[in-house]
Order: C-alpha cells, then structure tokens, then sequence
C-alpha cells in the first residue's frame, strides 16, 4: 500500500492551502526523486513528472463558467497543473465542463497533467473488466476533449480482479 494522494478542492485553494503529502504511486511505476519535491514515473518509453499535489475534480460539475475559470486559475497561479478526473464524477459532467476550460484557454493541454479513473460504476459497485476498463477511458477522453491521459489509475482496489483482464486493457489504451 502506497502513501496517500493528495487532492485539493475548491474550499482548499480559495483558502491557498499548500500542503506538503507523498503522491500515491502505482506499483507498475518505478520511482526516484526529481527536482522540486516531485517524483519521477518511467513507464514504457515516456517520462512523466507528478507533482506532489493534485487537484480534485470531482465536484466542478456544479460550476458555473466563471467559477470554474477562476477554479483553475487560481491552481495555476500557483503552479498547480495536475488535474484529478473520473468518469464518474458528476456523472461524466466534471469532465465535459472541464473541457469547456480548455476550449476557452487554447493551447493549455499540453502545460497540463490529466490523470482519470475508472473501475467505479452504478449497479455493481466495481468492474475491471477489459470491456468496462476501455469504454470508461475512452468516454474520459471525449469528454475530456483529447486523445490522450498522462495518467489512468483503477479508482479502487478490487481482489477479485483479473490482472491480466485490466493488464490487457491497459495495453490496448496504450497502444491506441
């Protein structure tokens, strides 16, 4: 078991709190400390650097435009540019506003980091499998406006996953 992740709200940076926690990593990752306090992930061929920080996501989908903006951007003023999704916060409508963000402030996503979750869903309270897994990200990724996640976590732990269900998924998002 990793540390926590640490994840900031609306109430937290209208506060400006700056907290100082360890990043939860996924044991497929193998880390060494970078520069500035952050980590650094290797997986495959691309080198991704986390900060220590992230920003919550999951309860923007009441926002209005303006709330959202200023949301952001004050994460930004801060250096904040890690930004935690899940296909079911909001009911997908956190992700769909954020894009709406972005398509106001062209050219930002590539300054950013987008990690999403999946795993989570009504009915049965977690499905891994391979089918759930790339319906769920890529439902992320239209919503989100991209064609890619700098980061994709399962959003719970299951023990009676199949690792090599959610493995295999994870290599065909990977590959497309």
């Amino acid at each position: 078991n990793g540390g926590q992740a640490l994840v900031l709200g609306r109430a937290d940076l209208q506060q400006g709190i700056v907290l100082d926690l360890a990043l939860d990593i996924v044991p497929q990752f193998r880390q060494r400390q970078g520069q500035h306090g952050q980590r650094l992930l290797l997986q495959g061929r691309h080198d991704l650097r986390l900060p220590q920080i992230g920003i919550g996501c999951m309860r923007i989908s009441g926002m209005s435009d303006n709330e959202l903006d200023a949301f952001v951007k004050t994460a930004l003023d801060h250096d904040l540019t890690f930004f935690d999704h899940a296909d079911i916060y909001g009911g997908g409508k956190s992700e769909a506003l954020f894009v709406s963000f972005l398509n106001r402030n062209p050219g930002l996503r590539e300054k950013l980091i987008l990690q999403s979750k999946c795993g989570i869903c009504g009915g049965k309270k977690y499905d891994f499998s391979y089918e759930h897994i790339v319906e769920s990200v890529e439902g992320s990724l239209s919503r989100l406006g991209t064609d890619y996640l700098d980061v994709l976590l399962l959003h719970r732990p299951d023990a009676l996953c199949e690792p090599e269900e959610v493995a295999r998924a994870f290599d065909r998002l990977y590959r497309d």
